[in-house]
């Protein structure tokens, strides 16, 4: 790319943080993709080794075993990951998500019993939102939890749960209070080992990102100590998500940039070797015209997500601005790719390319954290 712009928040130690993370993606997860993919989950040592070079939990203070570092080292990770196209390893749902709803919203007693187990790649951390026929309305989701006694009796289903298939700890969103509306939403922790009536579902058929665990969950009278409610209070589960969605958005964003700066990168290469009618591909006019425009896209798409990471590293990243960045990143991240595609003619069709597995991988950025609709309808609410 054109110019030596960098990213303001990319600290020495945060570019630290991204060279480590490169050399663990390199190491350990490229090697593994097919192995994965076939499988269509990681194997659960990768995020012991994860946590071992310090990869978890960058962002969670040191007291609760994470690295003690800003989101900024989070990010960094997720865009290491990213840029070399790898979607398997599911931690920014592990450390950029879950672990942050602990922080944020834990008791004491909360964070000093699961952090360090999430920092520690002890377990594996998901979130349980979505539902059957709920999609991105949280509003609909219709899983109960019920006081009974020194317990919560969670019955329900929930779907598309990354990290699912491995998951041993899952911030279940469910109705405490139906009679409240958003206000009778919580958040109940579930440990799912011997958790009498968890019974966790098929991994499911993707049509890109193999080898992400993703997974279905249903709740059949299930069990857990009512001092597993996030937080101790009953009803702040829609005012907790609210809050967090905004990261989510900015990860997702994050993957977005990091994708298209990784499909340019490889298509200029790929069109100033390949040759066709006498002359490379990258001799043709419409093939500079096209990498012209990404070019451009993609320096826009950088400096726009570069704003938004100060503004959280300054907390003031409101709703709406997230909401702009995860629909219009995603937008242009799925767009680019599809140029570069067709800038690769048949081998980009090829699983064998890059090029073909981001395609194929970038489709879900658009739906997941929020369909792209719905976070044009939250723009559209603060205008």
């Amino acid at each position: 790319m054109p110019g030596s712009y960098t990213s303001a928040w990319k600290t020495e130690s945060v570019r630290a943080v991204y060279d480590l993370a490169s050399a663990f993606v390199s190491s350990e997860l490229l090697p593994n993709r097919e192995k994965w993919e076939a499988q269509h989950h990681v194997d659960r040592d990768v995020w012991l080794r994860a946590a071992d070079l310090g990869l978890l939990c960058c962002s969670i203070p040191e007291q609760y075993g994470g690295g003690g570092g800003t989101i900024a080292h989070d990010l960094a990770v997720c865009e290491a990951q990213a840029r070399a196209g790898e979607t398997s390893w599911g931690n920014m749902v592990h450390s950029g998500i879950v672990a942050h709803y602990l922080l944020a919203y834990g008791t004491e007693d909360q964070k000093r019993r699961w952090l360090p187990r999430l920092a520690a790649g002890e377990m594996i951390g998901a979130i349980a939102m979505t539902e059957p026929g709920t999609g991105s309305d949280l509003q609909g989701i219709r899983t109960r939890a019920v006081r009974d006694g020194e317990a919560y009796v969670i019955d329900g289903a929930k779907t598309f749960i990354s990290n699912g298939h491995l998951a041993d700890l899952v911030l279940v969103v469910a109705r405490t209070d139906p009679a409240r509306g958003v206000k009778g939403i919580s958040l109940i922790v579930v440990e799912t080992a011997d958790c009498p009536g968890f019974v966790r579902g098929r991994i499911l058929e993707k049509v890109g990102q193999h080898g992400a665990d993703t997974a279905e969950f249903s709740f059949e009278r299930t069990r857990v100590p009512a001092d597993h409610l996030l937080g101790g209070v009953e009803g702040q589960g829609f005012a907790q998500l609210m809050n967090q969605l905004p990261q989510e958005r900015l990860l997702i964003s994050v993957l977005a940039v990091a994708g298209m700066e990784a499909a340019m990168e490889q298509t200029v290469d790929y069109v100033k070797q390949r040759q066709a009618f006498g002359q490379t591909i990258w001799d043709f006019q419409n093939t500079k015209f096209t990498l012209a425009e990404g070019a451009t896209a993609t320096r826009i798409a950088r400096v726009f997500l570069d704003s938004c990471v100060d503004l959280h590293l300054e907390g003031r990243l409101d709703t709406a601005t997230a909401a702009m960045a995860k629909w219009w990143l995603t937008e242009q991240q799925v767009t680019l790719i599809d140029e570069c595609v067709q800038l690769h003619g048949g081998y980009g069709y090829m699983r064998e390319y890059p090029i073909a597995r981001m395609y194929q991988d970038a489709r879900v950025q658009k739906i997941y954290g929020g369909a792209n609709e719905v976070m044009k309808d939250l723009v559209a609410r603060s205008l």
